[in-house]
C-alpha cells in the first residue's frame, strides 16, 4: 500500500492543475446537480478532496463556507496560494477515510468528485461514509461523482474502487434519499472519456 500523502504530493509538485488527469475547467456538471438544492443563503460545503479544483473558486465566489480537506498538503498549498485565505474558508490535511477531527463544524453539502473511488478496503469505505454522515446536517445533500463501473480500473497509477448506483445507494443507507443520479462520461485533458456515476442524496430529517 503506497503512502497516499507522498504519492499525491508528487502528482500536484510535478504538474500544474491543467496537466492533471481529472483537471476539470468547466464545472458545469456539478453545478447543474447544485441547482435540485434549495438554498436560502450562503451553504457550509465540505469538499473532501479539494485539490486544486476549479470548484472551489466557483463555489468561494458564491460566498459559501468552505471546510477544503485533501489528504495532499502540497495540492491545499497551492489552492491556498491561488484563492488566499479568508474567514469562508476552513483548512483540513486530512485522510477522509479516518476519523474527521471533533472541531470541524457540521456541514450544508457534502460534494466529492473522485475521491471515494480510491479507497479499496473496507474499513477504509467504511470509515468514509461514517464521516459523510456525521458531517452533514439533518435535511443536508450530499453529491457524489465517482468512477462507474464501465470506468477505467485504475487512475493516477491507482487501483480504484468503481461504483453503481445500487451500491452507492446501499452504503448511504435509509437516513438518505437518493434525489437525481445520472451516468456521465467526462472527457479528461488527453481526450480520453471516463464514465462517472453522479449521485445527489437528501439527509432525511429525524
Amino acid at each position: 500500500m503506497p503512502n497516499l500523502n507522498e504519492h499525491w504530493n508528487d502528482i500536484f509538485s510535478k504538474k500544474t492543475s491543467s496537466e492533471l488527469g481529472w483537471y476539470e475547467k468547466d464545472v458545469s456538471q456539478t453545478l447543474k446537480f447544485l441547482e435540485h438544492i434549495p438554498l436560502k443563503e450562503p451553504a457550509t460545503v465540505f469538499l473532501p478532496g479539494a485539490g486544486t479544483s476549479e470548484l472551489v473558486d466557483e463555489l468561494f465566489a458564491r460566498g459559501h463556507h468552505l471546510i477544503l480537506n485533501d489528504i495532499s498538503d502540497e495540492a491545499l498549498h497551492k489552492l491556498e496560494n491561488r484563492i488566499g485565505t479568508d474567514k469562508k474558508l476552513t483548512w483540513l490535511h486530512h485522510d477522509i477515510s479516518r476519523p474527521l477531527p471533533d472541531d470541524i463544524i457540521q456541514a450544508d453539502i457534502w460534494i466529492d468528485r473522485a475521491v471515494l473511488h480510491f479507497l479499496l478496503e473496507e474499513t477504509d469505505i467504511q470509515g468514509y461514509f461514517a464521516n459523510l454522515r456525521s458531517a452533514i446536517t439533518q435535511g443536508g445533500y450530499v453529491l457524489l461523482a465517482e468512477f462507474s463501473t464501465k470506468g477505467a480500473p485504475k487512475c493516477a497509477g491507482l487501483e480504484l474502487h468503481r461504483y453503481s448506483i445500487e451500491e452507492i445507494t446501499e452504503r448511504m443507507g435509509n437516513e438518505f434519499e437518493l434525489i437525481k443520479h445520472e451516468d456521465y462520461t467526462y472527457i479528461n485533458p488527453l481526450g480520453d472519456p471516463r464514465p462517472y456515476i453522479y449521485a445527489l442524496y437528501k439527509k432525511q430529517n429525524d
